[in-house]
């Protein structure tokens, strides 16, 4: 995966999660999510580990980004629909979401769905670039911000 101009690309091991990568999986997250957004997180991060153990790990498989010396980026996603997809910041345009994400069209049965909030500009031009299709627009109501419904089909993509 070709990187942008004074940026190359990084190969990470795509490993299955391990509870070791919790704090680093939870701070990557906070990070990402309030760089992308352009919010800050009201939530504790006590509040986030138990959402994620509660509500993330249960529904989706998690697959962590790995360079030798540290967590870079994670996926949770399911069969049918990605739940989270970061990136540490500053290491955006390198092909970690990429092979994240085609790891996640790999896994899932030829279809995926997602959510990504529409003021996060970096991340809606990820999607659309990975041939994900705006399929409704909306309002998160316990953000308070406006989202895209995205939709990918192997099928589309391959016509």
């Amino acid at each position: 995966m070709a990187g942008t101009a004074g940026q190359s690309a990084v190969s990470p091991l795509l490993v299955d999660y391990d509870t070791s990568y919790l704090d680093p999986l939870l701070r990557l997250w906070r990070e990402a999510f309030e760089f992308g957004v352009g919010v800050t997180d009201p939530h504790s991060l006590t509040e986030q580990r138990d959402y994620f153990i509660s509500e993330v790990l249960p529904a989706n498989r998690v697959t962590l980004a790995l360079l030798p010396s540290r967590l870079v980026g994670f996926i949770a996603a399911s069969p049918e629909s990605v739940a989270q997809l970061h990136v540490q910041v500053g290491l955006h345009r390198q092909g970690i979401g990429s092979g994240l994400l085609d790891l996640a069209k790999a896994r899932s049965g030829g279809s995926l769905w997602l959510f990504a909030f529409a003021r996060n500009l970096r991340a809606c031009r990820f999607y659309e670039k990975h041939g994900f299709v705006v399929v409704a627009r909306g309002f998160e109501p316990t953000w308070q911000l406006e989202d895209v419904k995205y939709h990918w089909s192997a099928d589309a993509a391959a016509a």
